[in-house]
């Protein structure tokens, strides 16, 4: 071999190395670029999608307090059914004494009184 042809085989060994160091140097480099690029493209719709999702999580937990709310007010209403149970018993019993006292006037033949006029303004025309 000469020693031009081993000049040259040298250089190219030497070239290749060089453009492996290159590469293996920027290598990480470009990768962050292409990361960042990512970033940059992918980032808006994220913000706006995390917007979405507060807004849907304010709009969720509105509507959970107005569940709940109505729950508790049928829960009290079906608690109330005690309290209607007697109003009942009371118009009942109500009921049965204006009919006794009816009876008891029908009997007497005494007629009930016309109601008193009201000697109100209004009706002084």
């Amino acid at each position: 071999m000469d020693d031009q042809e081993m000049q040259l085989k040298v250089k190219r060994v030497t070239d290749k190395f060089t453009e492996s160091m290159y590469v293996l140097a920027n290598e990480p480099s470009v990768a962050l670029y292409r990361l960042q690029e990512h970033v940059r493209r992918s980032l808006p719709e994220l913000v706006q999608h995390k917007s979405d999702m507060q807004s849907w999580e304010e709009q969720s937990q509105g509507a959970i307090y107005s569940v709940e709310y109505a729950c508790s007010a049928v829960k009290s209403m079906t608690n109330s059914s005690l309290y209607f149970r007697s109003i009942e018993g009371l118009l009942r019993q109500a009921t049965s004494m204006k009919d006794q006292i009816n009876n008891t006037q029908g009997r007497s033949g005494v007629n009930p009184s016309p109601p008193p006029l009201d000697p109100s303004p209004s009706s002084a025309s």
